[in-house]
């Protein structure tokens, strides 16, 4: 197949990357009106001086703002809570400021704040399967992480935990940001345990982007482009008091802004399929999921790919991945797909990801966990695992 024959580019935020770029926020918000809600994490932004400084310059601006704070992964209840309260205050524009829950609630509140609908009306899977039709509140995405790269996609990510859980994406082309602010200064304050998940969820997309079924030159150019940046920036952002973190904090934002253009684009694959069971039944923190898995996932693909699909692009993809991820040349191909899972293997093996059974997760409940794997995360993996592959993937990391 030509790969230049046919694929789209779905819509795109307008993007402010770099340094500095934080403090254009107030400007940016006075082009949509003067009432803005400001969603943000619990806490952890509002212990920095920015917070202040932030609130001071919205002030100094003319604007009138509300805040909503989001602890943990955003649930439905959050989301229809926040815009009942807010729905009679004409919002002109949402702002999120913060990691992935704080982006996908904002994304998700200003999808509905003035629709007049709740979110169960429209989330896939478990909702009422409404049609969304607007209208959308502007939204504006300040990532400070760098990780899931939802300032970038159409989808917000609400899940409920428990033992009828769920996680599933509020999903619509009209729910992408207006513009996403990228500063890459903000990642300064994340810990290095964030640091180091939600970086490994920035990579799992970009790799599971490269060699996803829809992938075109467009999203290989950009996950290339993006896993280059990950090689170089991701260890001296994670390690502490490295002379390049500030560098490395660049790159790292770059890959992870990367990775939410290329799923948005293209999907994703096995590992995500997986996340979202293990992210709805236990408390696993997502980038946790993503880095705990990749390396056998990667391995399981490959395997299978040998046996039924050897003469498919995702294998010459997980080498060309290999050479560009290692830094130097393998033999062959085959040598190259097994350096690529030999580097993930050591790096969980340096990050001392955690195995699935620390959250609970045993043999039992493997086969609700494939069960509900198979959405649409799954459908983008290079080929169709069966139950007994996935089943083993897991088990591999209890």
């Amino acid at each position: 197949m030509n790969p230049f024959e046919s694929f789209e580019v779905a819509r795109l935020p307008e993007i402010h990357f770099g340094s500095g770029t934080f403090d254009r926020l107030p400007e940016i918000l006075q082009r949509y009106g003067r009432s803005v809600l400001l969603v943000t994490g619990a806490a952890s932004l509002q212990r920095t001086p920015r917070w202040q400084r932030l609130l001071d310059a919205i002030d100094a601006a003319g604007l009138q703002w509300q805040h909503v704070a989001v602890g943990g992964e955003p649930t439905p209840e959050l989301v229809d809570g926040a815009v009942e309260r807010f729905a009679a205050t004409a919002i002109d524009v949402v702002a999120g400021i913060g990691g992935g829950s704080a982006l996908d609630a904002a994304k998700a509140i200003a999808g509905l704040l003035r629709s007049g609908t709740r979110v169960l009306d429209h989330l896939e899977g478990v909702g009422r399967g409404q049609p969304y039709t607007g209208p959308a509140t502007p939204f504006v995405a300040v990532p400070t992480t760098a990780g899931t790269g939802s300032e970038a996609t159409k989808n917000a990510v609400l899940s409920r935990q428990g033992e009828d859980g769920f996680k599933k994406s509020f999903r619509h082309p009209d729910l992408v940001a207006q513009i996403a602010i990228v500063d890459p200064d903000l990642l300064d304050s994340c810990p290095k345990h964030l640091v180091a998940a939600n970086g490994m969820d920035a990579f799992t997309q970009l790799l599971e982007s490269y060699v996803s079924l829809r992938a075109s030159p467009f999203t290989d150019a950009l996950a290339s482009s993006g896993m280059q940046a990950f090689r170089d920036g991701f260890w001296p952002a994670w390690t502490d008091d490295d002379p390049m973190a500030k560098t490395g904090y660049q790159r790292l934002a770059y890959a992870s802004l990367c990775s939410g253009i290329t799923l948005a684009q293209c999907g994703l694959g096995s590992v995500h399929g997986l996340a979202s069971p293990l992210g709805a039944f236990f408390p696993i923190p997502h980038g946790v999921v993503c880095g705990t898995l990749v390396a056998e996932a990667t391995r399981v693909n490959i395997h299978a790919l040998r046996q039924r699909q050897a003469d498919g692009p995702a294998l010459r993809k997980y080498a060309e991945a290999g050479t560009l991820l290692s830094g130097h040349p393998f033999v062959d191909e085959t040598a190259a797909q097994d350096g690529l899972v030999e580097l993930l293997d050591t790096w969980t093996d340096r990050l001392a990801l955690p195995r699935l059974r620390e959250f609970g997760v045993t043999d039992r409940d493997i086969p609700r966990i494939v069960a509900n794997c198979r959405g649409g995360s799954m459908q983008t993996n290079p080929l169709v695992l069966d139950d007994d592959e996935l089943a083993g993937l897991v088990a591999a990391r209890l």
